[in-house]
């Protein structure tokens, strides 16, 4: 048996493989419900027996058996969180600045009509795929209050395999922004949202890329949360574990990568001079990967060149920026009411 993603990018579905008593293999896609994530748990070494979980944005985890008749039967899931009756999930595709179509989902109210606030989140490295899951925080403080929740499938990550990482390395990285913020951009010419109304999230390395994108193209974006985020791209090495992710960013010890790494580091490319959308900074004391002093810098210096900054800072937690599901629980109510009074007070308006 095989898990891949579906003809549809960054969804899955499960291959299963038969000996022929005439010789070969047959091949067949099992019966899996479409539009979300598909593993296999199990399968019986000795038969025909097998395990498969499924998830997607709106149904939570599910485990599958398959006897070997090819007909998989949920027999048990983990309880929903938030009602999802009137939820839809679709994918679009955005064109990125160099023409790459980009893969995005969106989940929203099924009887939606017009422009509503809208969280874009976004990853974009170390070839992590952001395939669907089922996320209880999205789920309850924002999905099912009538708020649109967009996931980009941006190069960096892994949905398209190592060729799509590869395109954002070193000094690609800025394909990685261009594609979030084309598909910023063709949520609002969908009207599924308007700028003012669209809030971007992302951490650590999300965190790098949502505070870039801000810093770029600001007037794309009604607010943001940047979580435990990577910043100070220039000293990046010498802070935290960054010297470890060389590969990924390249090393502004050298003069060739510091020049592009330049180009885009948040941290020396914000400006007293430009208007940011207001921006809540989220990190740990105890964080050793990407330790708050990116975060506490960052805040900072818009702060002293009167930008508009909340910060919050947790003492436990490390780079999860809570410890436990109390913390988590508190850390994700402050970032989607802080979302609620930015981007809800939005409604019905735009910017030009």
């Amino acid at each position: 048996m095989r898990s891949q993603l579906a003809a549809t990018p960054c969804t899955g579905r499960i291959h299963a493989f038969r000996p022929q008593a005439q010789g070969g293999w047959s091949e067949s896609v099992l019966p899996l419900p479409a539009g979300g994530s598909t593993h296999i748990v199990s399968t019986n070494g000795w038969g025909p027996e097998a395990y498969f979980r499924f998830e997607s944005y709106t149904t939570p985890t599910t485990l599958y058996a398959d006897a070997g008749s090819g007909k998989p039967v949920a027999i048990k899931s983990l309880p929903a969180r938030f009602d999802a009756s009137n939820l839809i999930t679709e994918q679009f595709f955005a064109i990125s600045s160099d023409g790459t179509r980009i893969p995005y989902f969106v989940t929203r109210q099924r009887n939606l009509s017009g422009p509503a606030p809208t969280v874009l989140y976004g990853y974009g490295g170390f070839e992590v795929s952001e395939t669907p899951s089922y996320s209880a925080n999205f789920g309850m403080l924002w999905m099912s209050r009538g708020g649109v929740f967009a996931v980009a499938n941006i190069r960096g990550g892994g949905e398209y395999g190592p060729g799509w990482h590869q395109a954002a390395l070193g000094r690609n990285r800025q394909k990685a922004f261009d594609d979030f913020q084309a598909v910023a951009q063709d949520l609002v010419r969908r009207g599924l949202t308007t700028a003012a109304q669209l809030g971007i999230m992302g951490g650590s390395n999300g965190g790098l890329l949502v505070s870039a994108s801000m810093v770029e193209r600001p007037e794309l974006f009604g607010a943001v949360v940047c979580q435990v985020p990577l910043i100070d791209m220039i000293r990046y090495t010498q802070i935290g574990a960054g010297a470890s992710w060389e590969a990924e960013y390249g090393d502004p010890a050298r003069p060739a990568d510091r020049a592009w790494i330049l180009r885009y580091s948040p941290y020396q490319n914000v400006s007293p001079d430009r208007k940011y959308p207001p921006v809540l900074f989220v990190t740990a004391t105890s964080d050793d990967r990407v330790t708050p002093v990116h975060a506490r810098k960052m805040a900072a210096r818009m702060e002293a060149q009167g930008h508009q900054v909340l910060f919050y800072e947790n003492t436990d937690g490390g780079h999860a920026a809570a410890a436990d599901h109390k913390q988590a629980a508190e850390m994700w109510a402050l970032s989607f009411v802080y979302l609620k009074q930015q981007l809800m007070k939005h409604l019905g308006a735009s910017r030009p």
